[in-house]
């Protein structure tokens, strides 16, 4: 195999490490540099990894083996970390209405939610602990 990469495979993961860095910093698991700060939108971590999941899938069958390991590894551990993530916002929430959980029709699917959709458990119907007085 040929040490020294393509610059065209040096691009490519150049493009990868981009989004990847973004959706850490989304996800509020490294500092922002510019704000030295950690700040999550985990709307933002979702289109990250979903650009990096496209990119998978559109270059399928044509990326050296290194580069499709590491791009595949990336979209899987984000997809992960996304999970956990949303399942903190979620139980940090508790709404009080049934619009848990709920998504709208017209939205179509990522695999990021397909992954977020396997990892739910399904919740028990409890009430929240209120204040007596």
């Amino acid at each position: 195999m040929n040490e020294n990469p393509s610059r065209d495979d040096q691009l490519f993961m150049q493009l990868i490490l981009t989004f990847q860095s973004a959706a850490w910093q989304a996800l509020g698991k490294i500092k922002n540099p510019i704000t030295d700060k950690i700040e999550r939108n985990l709307d933002q971590a979702r289109f990250s990894i979903d650009i990096l999941d496209m990119l998978h899938r559109k270059t399928e069958g044509n990326l050296a083996d290194p580069l499709k390991t590491i791009l595949q590894k990336s979209v899987s551990e984000l997809q992960m970390n996304y999970v956990t993530e949303s399942d903190k916002t979620e139980n940090r929430k508790m709404p009080e209405s049934d619009e848990k959980g709920k998504s709208e029709p017209a939205e179509k699917k990522t695999d990021t939610d397909k992954v977020h959709e396997k990892k739910k458990k399904p919740a028990k119907k409890e009430k929240a602990p209120g204040k007596k007085k």
